[in-house]
């Protein structure tokens, strides 16, 4: 803050002594001038990282697989259960249907018409009676298991690989830095003795 106001107080002052010099005619008693200093750069050299460190495979086998046979069940033991029917025979047996008798029936003798006592004979008729042999039951069946020969792919020898390890990569690089920032001020000027007059 003095620094700035003093470059005003003399920025002040060249002003006045110009300005009377040229209007009165008076003689120069300080002067001074504008100065500037450029602002000061240097170039530095740093290591940066152009690549991280990592692995890489530098060696690889694939795994080798091969086939082999297998026997598996593709159908599990079943058990079930069937209802064998019964068995029968047809047997035939004669038998009375009825007994016979006497009965009142009315009959027309001699154009007249009369109720007559009549005698009828026991009758008889053949018929079929089934006869169970065997009861109807229920059969337990078992239905084996049933096995398959299957192929199926297996790994003899695993993948291999060779990995090394791979350090970082770095480059030295160049960089501008400011060591000094440029500024202006006022820089006293000797005015030789006959320039004063």
């Amino acid at each position: 803050m003095f620094r700035r106001s003093a470059s005003f107080a003399l920025a002040g002052l060249a002003m006045l002594g110009t300005t009377s010099q040229t209007a009165a005619g008076g003689r120069a008693v300080e002067c001074y001038e504008p100065v500037r200093s450029p602002a000061v750069y240097d170039t530095v050299y740093e290591d940066v990282m152009v690549s991280p460190p990592g692995q890489q495979v530098v060696d690889y086998d694939p795994p080798i697989y091969g086939t082999r046979e297998r026997v598996v069940m593709t159908v599990p033991t079943q058990v079930q259960y069937e209802v064998v029917p019964a068995v029968t025979r047809t047997v035939y047996h004669t038998v009375r249907v009825d007994g016979g008798g006497y009965s009142w029936e009315w009959r027309v003798i001699h154009g007249r018409k009369v109720l007559c006592k009549v005698w009828h004979k026991a009758r008889y008729e053949r018929v079929a009676e089934t006869v169970v042999i065997q009861p109807e039951r229920t059969r337990r069946v078992v239905i084996p298991a049933q096995y398959d020969k299957i192929a199926e792919e297996v790994l003899i020898q695993p993948e291999q690989r060779r990995i090394i390890d791979v350090p970082a990569s770095y480059q030295t690089v160049a960089r501008r830095v400011l060591v000094r920032g440029g500024s202006s001020g006022w820089r006293r000027v000797h005015i030789p003795r006959h320039c004063q007059d």
